[in-house]
């Protein structure tokens, strides 16, 4: 399946951008931005968040990147520690939602339906998800003010400019790398992943980070995840032969059929079956396995 091609290329550009020190970049340019505001370092953990996601569209290394980088420092200027570890998970969580991400690619899959349509129909959601962890932010310094106290500016001027297009310019060349490319119909979803991925190493390069261990790295966690969402795709394919073998869609189909209250009803149930079941199974068995039953 060439669409499921675009999952080793969009994980390795995920994985060099994280070992290259792009996030670390952002983070200290947003922090110095932002960070004389009250809350202002969880607003550039927020915006990092949604930047990096609209970049690399995996989620745990993103997560790890920034809670090395950004606890640390929001710990030492006097933030709660509840609100910081859960604006980094949160903003972490961005990128599932956020185009180019990899759980749009294997729903479209899934679905039957183009990449693009998915990009396009997920903007509006992570668009409004950022704006919600903003507007908290925003709560929480108008009824917890100490909990979220204005940090000093290091940077001034010139320096400060240098440093947020350093960090910001390069994002946004390969942001448009990957979904200008596939939005203005020039690459297909695997064509744009592969222009990122390529994108990744000359970034890396540019920095003076790209080294055969950190290629060596990136490219063992990129097989290694792809070898994982394989074996579930093999397993969940043998699930669902022997399922429809025996007749279990009709079965389902009936049960969630009949369900009281229509199609309102349909979708409180279906959302609060998909909540539960995700505590327990990672979103690639839930779209290969739960989806399709759907």
């Amino acid at each position: 399946n060439e669409l499921l091609l675009a999952i080793p290329f969009f994980t390795l550009m995920g994985s060099l951008l994280e070992k290259c020190g792009l996030a670390e970049d952002m983070l200290d340019s947003m922090g110095q931005l932002f960070g004389p505001v009250r809350g202002g370092l969880g607003y550039s953990v927020i915006l990092v968040g949604f930047i990096l996601g609209a970049i690399t569209g995996t989620v745990a290394g993103q997560v790890i990147a920034m809670a090395m980088i950004s606890l640390p420092i929001m710990i030492r200027y006097g933030y709660d520690i509840r609100y910081a570890t859960g604006v980094l998970a949160a903003s972490g969580t961005i990128t599932q939602l956020v185009p180019p991400s990899l759980v749009l690619v294997v729903l479209a899959d899934q679905l039957g339906r183009s990449v693009g349509d998915m990009y396009l129909g997920a903007w509006g959601p992570s668009l409004l998800q950022i704006a919600l962890f903003a507007l908290y932010t925003w709560f929480l310094t108008i009824i917890r003010p100490q909990d979220l106290p204005p940090v000093p500016r290091t940077l001034t001027g010139r320096p400060l400019l240098i440093k947020c297009m350093w960090g910001i310019i390069p994002a946004g060349v390969l942001i448009f790398l990957v979904l200008g490319t596939i939005f203005l119909g020039i690459a297909t979803p695997t064509e744009g992943g592969a222009m990122g991925a390529l994108g990744a190493i000359i970034m890396a390069t540019v920095r003076g980070r790209l080294s055969y261990t950190l290629l060596k790295q990136a490219l063992t966690s990129t097989t290694k995840l792809s070898s994982f969402v394989l074996f579930i795709l093999i397993g969940s394919t043998c699930f669902s032969l022997v399922f429809q073998g025996v007749d279990g869609h009709i079965w389902v189909e009936h049960l969630l059929g009949d369900l009281p209250g229509g199609q309102i009803g349909f979708l409180i149930v279906v959302n609060i079956m998909i909540f539960v079941l995700a505590f327990f199974l990672d979103f690639f068995e839930l779209a290969f396995i739960v989806v399709p039953l759907l």
